[in-house]
């Protein structure tokens, strides 16, 4: 079964809300949400797609499938901007990235 509740539940959480709030931004009961976080309903794809975007995550995420789940969704969209760049502009930036996170990994040891 899905474990979509706890992370409902976290990323309430992270950004305060109550259920309630919840509730109102995906138009839905806040007896819905509480069922949603216990893992007593599953949320359908248009309530699921409004949980996702209420919190800035892919469905993915919320879901627990994909190979990019983890990713957040901001980090994708910088990702499929780059992707569509031409070549040698990719190069240059992951040339950059990679510099950058090879730093920040110095500065950590």
């Amino acid at each position: 079964m899905l474990d979509i509740g706890s992370k409902i539940i976290s990323l309430r959480k992270k950004l305060n809300l109550s259920q309630s709030e919840l509730a109102k931004k995906v138009s839905v009961s806040r007896t819905i949400i509480g069922n949603y976080e216990r893992n007593e309903n599953t949320p359908s794809v248009d309530i699921l797609l409004k949980i996702a975007n209420t919190f800035n995550v892919s469905i993915d995420f919320l879901v627990g499938e994909g190979q990019l789940s983890s990713y957040n969704k901001e980090v994708l969209k910088r990702i499929d901007d780059i992707e569509h760049l031409p070549q040698k502009d990719q190069e240059h930036i992951f040339y950059l990235i990679d510099n950058l996170v090879k730093a920040a990994k110095l500065k950590s040891i």
